[in-house]
């Protein structure tokens, strides 16, 4: 594997809209904190634990849990989030950062963005301008293996992603694919 996305912008393909679809972790179904308090059992102690999107962040602090990294856009279904669950997520443990990425996108901002949370000591929360929906990608890239990544399936529930070399490698791979520079 390439030693660094930094610095590169990935688009995502109508041809890949269905792969994007696939599952690289485990799917818990539902959407609340019951399926979230599963997800914090199974897990363990990751390395670092990312949540992708406000349900995501929302739950693990309704569980108690503030995520190393936190990745919102104040939207759920692409509509506006509601007013409890955004106060909920701009939680005052998080050091902010603001990104700007459109729908179809991973811009290098929020890759250099990402990369940087990773390296620090207190949790960071990103708020994208724009659309999250394909954060997780990046992050998987970037966490250190035996991190935890969480994002939602709209629809079905929350994915988890353990952090391995393996997974690394196909997330890659497949923003390999997405290149639109």
């Amino acid at each position: 594997m390439p030693k660094t996305i930094l610095g590169k912008r990935f688009c995502l393909p109508d041809a890949m809209r269905s792969e994007m679809r696939k599952q690289f972790g485990v799917l818990y179904n539902g959407d609340g904190e019951d399926t979230t308090r599963q997800m914090l059992a199974d897990m363990g102690s990751p390395a670092k634990l990312v949540a992708i999107g406000d349900i995501s962040t929302f739950n693990l602090l309704q569980c108690g849990t503030v995520p190393d990294i936190s990745v919102i856009d104040e939207k759920t279904h692409r509509e506006p989030a509601g007013v409890d669950i955004i106060k909920c997520i701009r939680h005052s443990n998080f050091t902010e950062v603001d990104v700007t990425n459109p729908p179809g996108f991973v811009e290098s901002e929020l890759v250099s963005a990402l990369s940087d949370a990773m390296d620090a000591d207190v949790p960071v929360q990103i708020m994208v301008h724009g659309e999250e929906d394909l954060a997780a990608l990046p992050a998987i890239v970037l966490a250190p293996v035996s991190s935890v990544v969480i994002y939602g399936l709209p629809d079905e529930g929350g994915i988890m992603v353990t952090v391995t070399p393996g997974v690394k490698e196909r997330i890659y791979d497949m923003l390999d694919k997405m290149k639109c520079d």
